[in-house]
């Protein structure tokens, strides 16, 4: 099976992280979850440049630079995705509505208490911990998490 190469970052401002609830597209496999900003990585892209035109095409957001936190690595009935998880404070410009959800500034007291795949759970904790680099496997059995290994 392909692995799906992806990118996710969160951004971070006065302890809130910018988070988008899903809810503009019909079949959306995150319809009614909030999750952070990003999508895959195009050809001739690597991480850093994917997460840039990401966050830009989402947020209308310009991104000076972006901190690699981990990898998550997310195996599913139907594919296999390996995402690079960014966080930054180092942006700029107007925030712009996004075609994919609402975006909005969460506390990150109260991020853990929003509507969130499980797995998200897992790398959402050691990023609001400030943890350094780390990776973790989620194992998912259509919708349903069933087994979380951590790699690093």
């Amino acid at each position: 099976m392909k692995i799906i190469e992806s990118v996710l970052i969160y951004l971070i401002k006065e302890n809130h992280f910018l988070m988008l609830y899903r809810n503009k597209k019909n079949n959306d496999i995150n319809k009614g979850k909030w999750i952070g900003v990003g999508g895959k990585i195009e050809k001739g892209e690597n991480p850093l440049s994917a997460i840039i035109r990401e966050t830009k095409e989402e947020t209308g957001l310009t991104l000076n630079d972006a901190l690699l936190r981990g990898k998550i690595y997310f195996e599913n009935t139907d594919y296999n995705e390996a995402i690079y998880l960014y966080t930054s404070n180092d942006y700029y410009g107007e925030m712009t509505s996004c075609n994919e959800g609402e975006l909005k500034w969460i506390s990150i007291n109260e991020v853990l208490n929003l509507s969130l795949w499980e797995g998200d759970k897992y790398f959402l904790k050691p990023l609001i911990e400030d943890e350094s680099y780390f990776e973790i496997k989620l194992i998912y059995e259509d919708d349903k998490l069933i087994n979380v290994e951590k790699i690093k």
